[in-house]
């Protein structure tokens, strides 16, 4: 239970990071999961490389609002580079092979990009609703706000990432020893970590999907006042319809990525089952590193500005940008 302690060495004295762990499942089930990663490596790279070439590019997409959107591609940019090649590498071989320090490392990096994805996602909603509702009067998202936003992201990404290299909690192998994750399995005492699983099932978690559930739900209801007022006209349906299907997917996208993970990790942590599958959560694992793609692809590309500058600068299509405010929008947010 030391230092290289690894899920499985109780029934085989091959760590994973001295050979392949093929005991675990035959060897084309590490190529499959080689070649998912691939493939999120193949489109999460330059999905997210893109955005912030046009950002840099493009004058106009310099504004405080797509601070957010960019910090997001920048978390998935890290992420993708850094933690999903080295689990797709260490899948071409069987076991992770780059030593335990990278394993700590791939682990935190994911950590930590997953978390800024995850607030920033948060604040995106938040800021809409306190724009549009207005709970708190006139207030402006300044460039001041938005980058105080992006350095709260990430400081929540990186607080919350660094604890178990200094001794609350570790980072382990798991699933089929190919990547690492917390310990959320042995309730080791020494390391404290049941109570680092509780602190980041909040900060990851929870704390970030009630925001955003709440803000988008606010901001609904906002939309189906201003419509009711101006007797179900159909601009303020459209836009109705447009922040409908937006939360749907917001909100969608962020427990298909996360949540199977989150769940995963209470189960594993919390089930009385002698004989749980710590395999498992190989699946869930993966789900949490596809964010890289689904992230940009909701969030930038669904931007009418980002997506008529990356048509530009990569096919060299002059495009509308739709930097004109719809009517419907402005009578929406103008009665709310």
């Amino acid at each position: 239970m030391g230092k290289y302690f690894h899920l499985y060495e109780n029934i085989s004295k091959i760590s994973p990071f001295e050979g392949p762990q093929f005991y675990l499942a035959p060897p084309w089930v590490f190529y499959m999961q080689a070649l998912f990663m691939g493939l999120v490596f193949l489109f999460g790279t330059p999905l997210n490389f893109i955005v912030l070439v046009v950002t840099a590019k493009y004058s106009k997409l310099r504004v405080p609002l797509n601070y957010i959107l960019v910090n997001v591609s920048l978390a998935g940019f890290i992420f993708v580079t850094f933690s999903v090649s080295q689990v797709f590498i260490s899948s071409t071989r069987g076991y992770f092979f780059l030593g335990h320090t990278l394993c700590a490392m791939e682990s935190a990096m994911g950590s930590a990009a997953g978390l800024v994805s995850a607030w920033s996602l948060a604040v995106l909603s938040f800021e809409r609703y306190v724009v549009i509702c207005k709970p708190f009067g006139s207030f402006k998202f300044t460039n001041e706000y938005a980058l105080a936003a992006v350095a709260f992201t990430w400081f929540m990404g990186i607080g919350c990432a660094i604890p178990p290299f200094f001794g609350w909690s570790r980072y382990i192998p798991e699933g089929l020893g190919c990547s690492c994750g917390p310990d959320w399995y042995t309730h080791n005492e020494e390391y404290n970590c049941t109570s680092y699983l509780y602190f980041l099932m909040v900060t990851c978690f929870i704390a970030p999907m009630t925001i955003v559930i709440f803000s988008y739900s606010q901001l609904l209801g906002a939309l189906r006042a201003v419509a009711a007022q101006q007797q179900e006209s159909e601009s303020t349906q459209k836009a109705e319809k447009e922040v409908s299907r937006m939360i749907m997917m917001m909100v969608g996208s962020y427990v298909l990525c996360y949540g199977p993970y989150a769940f995963a990790g209470l189960y594993f942590a919390f089930a009385s089952d002698e004989y749980k599958d710590y395999r498992l959560v190989t699946i869930p694992a993966l789900f949490s590193k596809s964010s890289c793609v689904y992230n940009p692809l909701i969030y930038v590309f669904m931007n009418k500005q980002f997506k008529a500058c990356i048509m530009e600068t990569v096919f060299g299509t002059a495009q509308d940008d739709g930097s004109e405010v719809s009517t419907s929008k402005t009578e929406v947010s103008t009665a709310a």
